[in-house]
């Protein structure tokens, strides 16, 4: 199966709202935007600079199993900092293998020191699916005969 697809063909397949917040934002703010909007990732974005990525893993391990307050913590001091990014050429299966290689879940996708978007391991296992659905199609029509060589 063909993954060298480009991550652009993916994000103009996808709803881009680019959800993101301030890194002095609570970490209970946090938690219900991602709620609200059923994410599981936000970028930390200061002056347009992608600063980090906060997580539902993030919270999970550095604020409930640590004990602490979601409504006292900044963002700031929970969030993912090393941040792993793409750019809109890079392939799909570039992504996948950072994912795997780096366990996360989520790749923000940059254009030079911008933004632009995100990509979650769910959007990279729906545009597989359904580009091998797409390829089996045409494969099935072309054994029919209702496809030209």
């Amino acid at each position: 199966m063909k993954t060298t697809y480009p991550v652009s063909a993916l994000m103009q397949q996808k709803d881009i709202v680019l959800w993101s917040i301030e890194p002095e934002t609570t970490v209970f703010d946090a938690i219900k935007l991602m709620a609200e909007k059923n994410i599981g990732a936000l970028l930390v974005l200061e002056d347009d600079e992608l600063l980090g990525v906060f997580t539902e893993r993030d919270y999970t391990r550095k604020i409930a199993l640590a004990g602490k307050s979601s409504r006292d913590t900044r963002v700031r001091e929970v969030m993912s900092g090393r941040v792993i990014t793409v750019t809109p050429g890079d392939s799909v299966e570039d992504c996948m293998r950072l994912m795997t290689e780096h366990r996360i879940r989520h790749l923000p996708v940059v254009t030079g020191y911008k933004a632009v978007g995100i990509v979650s391991i769910g959007d990279l296992v729906n545009w597989t699916i359904s580009t091998q659905n797409a390829a089996i199609e045409q494969m099935e029509q072309y054994i029919a005969g209702s496809v030209a060589p």
